[in-house]
């Protein structure tokens, strides 16, 4: 049964009736207040989640919004409805695009359950043993091969050597080993401390915690063994030695997660994840930027030399001294005071920072205005050079420096998230796993791969994972939501969108078109509000509202597949129509008037920028237009506008 919608008045509808086809694509334009989010949203999703909401229990409708009904007179062969429409929805401040598309839930857990943590300072592999590995270990020796199971004596602080060996007789330890593997009784070695007041020894010393025969395939062989490991690794403080009896080296054990003297945390899926105090940055707390100096503001315009007063806060008689020194030290600190700043190399920026030979640093100057931040001048300028900045802990990837050393194919969890979505999806393709890693982690990558895969076909594959939602549009954004309701495969439902194409470059419209289709093909009803003319065409059925908008729009001037349109007359209210069928158009001028004066940026290097110079007329309309990922939204809203903003605030943009 299709969805039949009868008398809808809301907001501006006069009683439309129309009948939506389950499981099509229906397409619902006309002008802009003509009615159409009234009809889609207001009435068709507010019904839908209405009389999902009502059929749960009241214990359970607490928790949800409350919709009012819609002003209609009856919907019938509605479905359970999902919106999805166009708004920047920012989920809180730690929200990405990898936690809102769950790909980052499933990351967490494969790194988790299948990432080897690599020491850095060995770049082994940390593990930590179970007496089962060293019963495995040993199973490979040849049958009858003698060893002794040991553990360290560990020094306690409150007790001396001799109430030490007093414990461990009570407990019914009788031997230790020496540091050359000699055994030797407790009792032996506390009598010859009494006579000589010290022994003769070599330490460290050993505490024997069983003697044994290797026997596979022995029940009783291998219950002692493990029990004997068992104590070992508890007298041991997690530490296990297996002696042999002939020459070769002992073999150490640990049930501690640790190497190289370093103590690593046990990955977690907590370990993972900026929303958990154990795997977030403990300085930023998961946020990844503090408030602090900014860069951005210290030096203004990167064009300009140190020479030619880049750095601005050293600008002026009272603070031109901190510059004087530096131009004086600057061939001793191989820094180039007359080149622009923007070419300086990553060390010698560093070297004005820190401070070098015979001068002190940017960082010294600010520690000198805060040790002066009682007087007011201080202070002023103190807050004039401070702002949101990348957190120099975590390099602004949110996560602990502990994440770090896991590794999934060679990378790290942070290594991954940076990665734009279609190089991500390439790096999940190609991931090479042992077969029982492959065991583990196949649904989790079957999970990623199709989350990846659907932020490529909805045209979002330049995102970055890590890409902070609350700079997304609201394009990207509904689209995000979009490649999120397939990853779920949910069928038998309506889902209604609000012009998916805004944003998107013709080239990736047709994709968009894929998914749409997609969602249909599966069993889903797809509404959509749009005024693209690809979509249109695609779609298998139209309804076209207006004939005008506000009052003297809300009815219904077309319903009917896309085959019909063609037919309609010029005549015909359907202004959407006469357009499409080309009886009406948009005539543009023939001469433009561009005044002199001019936004001028030069060489904008900013996330994918390479160098892009442009002017940007003043008192005119400009488009800024290219592929979606190309640095459109970069080269507006993180280049021109920001400088325009310091340029404002005195900051020396130009």
């Amino acid at each position: 049964m299709d969805i039949q919608i009868k008398g809808a008045r809301e907001h501006n509808l006069k009683g439309v009736d129309v009948t939506i086809p389950k499981r099509k694509l229906t397409v619902i334009t006309g002008l802009s207040g003509s009615g159409k989010s009234s009809l889609a949203f207001d009435t068709l999703y507010a019904e839908g989640q209405r009389r999902y909401v009502e059929s749960l229990s009241s214990y359970a409708r607490q928790f949800l919004g409350r919709l009012d009904k819609p002003d209609v007179d009856s919907i019938d062969g509605i479905s359970p409805a999902i919106a999805i429409e166009q708004r920047t929805s920012s989920g809180g401040p730690r929200s990405t695009v990898a936690t809102r598309t769950e790909i980052h839930d499933h990351l967490r857990l494969m790194y988790a359950r299948v990432g080897k943590t690599i020491s850095p300072i060995s770049g082994e592999v940390v593990q930590k043993n179970r007496p089962e590995d060293v019963l495995e270990q040993l199973e490979q020796e040849s049958a009858g091969t003698r060893f002794i199971v040991s553990a360290p004596i560990p020094q306690k602080s409150d007790r001396t050597r001799k109430q030490q060996l007093d414990i461990l007789q009570q407990q019914g330890f009788s031997r230790i080993l020496d540091a050359k593997g000699n055994a030797h009784l407790i009792a032996d070695v506390q009598s010859e401390e009494k006579e000589n007041q010290t022994s003769d020894l070599a330490e460290p010393w050993e505490l024997i915690i069983d003697r044994l025969a290797v026997n596979q395939g022995d029940e009783d062989y291998t219950s002692r063994l493990l029990d004997s490991v068992e104590t070992a690794f508890f007298e041991g403080n997690g530490g296990c030695t297996i002696h042999f009896t002939d020459s070769r080296e002992p073999w150490q054990f640990s049930n501690r997660f640790e190497r190289d003297g370093l103590t690593f945390p046990e990955p977690s899926p907590e370990l993972f994840t900026f929303n958990s105090p154990i795997g977030a940055c403990r300085r930023c707390e998961g946020f990844g930027h503090v408030i602090g100096i900014d860069p951005s503001r210290i030096v203004p315009d990167p064009r300009l030399s140190i020479y030619e007063e880049a750095i601005a806060c050293w600008r002026g008689e009272r603070m031109s001294k901190w510059k004087e020194r530096l131009c004086l030290a600057a061939r001793e600190n191989d820094i180039p005071i007359h080149s622009p700043w923007r070419d300086l190399t990553e060390a010698q920026i560093a070297t004005v920072w820190k401070g070098g030979k015979g001068f002190k640093g940017l960082d010294a100057f600010f520690k000198y205005l805060e040790e002066k931040s009682y007087k007011i001048q201080f202070r002023v300028m103190l807050s004039r050079y401070r702002g949101r900045t990348t957190c120099p802990d975590c390099s602004g990837t949110r996560l602990g420096k502990a994440s770090q050393n896991v590794l999934v194919g060679g990378k790290d969890l942070t290594y991954v998230l940076r990665l734009p979505a279609k190089d991500a999806l390439d790096f999940f393709q190609s991931l090479e796993l042992t077969a029982v890693e492959h065991e583990i982690a196949e649904r989790l990558i079957h999970e990623v791969v199709t989350r990846l895969t659907y932020l490529c076909d909805v045209g979002l594959g330049y995102l970055t994972l890590d890409r902070s939602s609350k700079t997304l549009s609201g394009g990207e954004s509904q689209r995000i939501a979009l490649s999120t309701c397939l990853g779920s495969s949910l069928v038998g439902s309506t889902y209604v969108l609000d012009e998916p194409s805004i944003g998107l470059h013709p080239e990736d419209t047709e994709r968009l078109i894929g998914i749409l289709l997609q969602l249909r093909d599966i069993g889903n009803t797809v509404v959509v509000v749009e005024h693209d003319e690809d979509i249109l065409r695609a779609a298998d059925h139209l309804i076209d509202l207006g004939p005008l908008a506000g009052t003297e729009g809300g009815q219904l001037v077309f319903a009917g597949s896309q085959s019909e349109w063609p037919k309609l007359s010029a005549d015909h209210p359907s202004l959407t129509a006469s357009y499409l069928n080309g009886h009406a158009k948009i005539h543009l001028p023939v001469v433009r008037k561009i005044g002199p004066d001019y936004i001028q940026i030069e060489d904008a290097f900013k996330n994918n920028l390479k160098g892009v110079s442009a002017q940007i007329p003043l008192h005119a309309l400009t488009s800024v237009t290219g592929v979606s990922g190309s640095g459109k939204s970069t080269l507006i809203n993180e280049v021109m506008m920001p400088l325009m903003r310091q340029a404002l605030d005195g900051l020396g943009a130009t």
